[in-house]
């Protein structure tokens, strides 16, 4: 790399401010955690030992150490953390996914086409915004049942709307442009140019929407797992985690508290992310 382009790279990295570096940090860490936990968890995550229930962090026990403690049930809290983290993000990123492709999809072709097309999708969207997301997503996992894919698909399937609004603004502004008009008298059609020319121009907006839903699906997953309707046992979640410690938290705070951590960093650290990818984008934020 020459001088000049390494000179470029570091005045980039000065006008980064110091909080967007320091979350990005942390969003690495967590996600190396979760992806590297197979190999970096200290013990079986699903290993109990009953003698060692609800012992501090630092306990000690037949040449083990636990760095962080143990739940009710004497399994390394540190190791149950670890695979935690793993499945809370899963289940934030497929849902972040399913919601945006079913969200920006409806939402382009609503302002493309217009007409009854229109009136059906977005009178839809208000129907769909008009219910609470957490009771909507609580009474639907409650019908049909928790598991994996059901709670990502759940999940997915209750925050579409916002996506769709956006995706809808946005094409109606980008579909009248000059070069959407040229490729309609060139003979293309309607997926091509939604797809290969609207949908990049649009994609700043969603990729902002998308930032600020990763961090409410956590908060939506660990909430849920928390009232039973998640993640199920002997899997773990930071919300299960949780809900186990609940019954513990005067004589055994750490199985609360080491989760509820986690799960604050890594919310606050997209949020801040989000905020920041906002005014890069929408420089316009920046004067309000």
């Amino acid at each position: 790399m020459s001088s000049s382009a390494l000179a470029t790279f570091a005045g980039r990295i000065r006008r980064v401010p110091l909080s967007v570096i320091v979350v990005s940090v942390i969003l690495v860490v967590i996600v190396a955690m979760a992806v590297f936990a197979p190999w970096i968890a200290p013990q079986d995550p699903n290993k109990q030992a009953l003698l060692a229930r609800l012992k501090p962090p630092g306990y000690v026990y037949r040449g083990i150490t636990y760095l962080l403690g143990t739940d009710d049930l004497g399994r390394d809290l540190l190791s149950r953390t670890l695979y935690g983290a793993g499945v809370s993000l899963s289940v934030a990123v497929l849902s972040v996914v399913v919601s945006t492709l079913v969200g920006v999809s409806l939402g382009m072709i609503a302002g493309w086409f217009r007409g009854w097309v229109e009136t059906v999708i977005m009178r839809l969207v208000d129907i769909m915004m008009s219910i609470p997301a957490v009771l909507l997503a609580v009474l639907t996992v409650a019908v049909l049942g928790p598991g994996f894919f059901k709670l990502v698909l759940v999940l997915g399937l209750t925050r579409w709307p916002r996506y769709t609004r956006v995706a809808y603004a946005q094409t109606l502004q980008v579909s009248g442009l000059p070069f959407i008009k040229a490729s309609e008298l060139a003979g293309a059609g309607a997926a091509r140019i939604l797809f290969h020319h609207i949908l990049p121009n649009i994609a700043g907006p969603l990729l902002i929407v998308a930032t600020s839903e990763f961090g409410l699906m956590i908060l939506m997953e660990s909430g849920l797992s928390f009232l039973g309707l998640g993640i199920q046992p002997p899997s773990s979640s930071w919300g299960s985690i949780m809900s186990v410690g609940r019954q513990y938290i005067e004589r055994a705070w750490w199985i609360v508290a080491v989760p509820g951590a986690f799960l604050f960093l890594l919310v606050f650290s997209v949020n801040v992310l989000g905020d920041w990818l906002r005014d890069q984008l929408d420089p316009r934020s920046r004067s309000r």
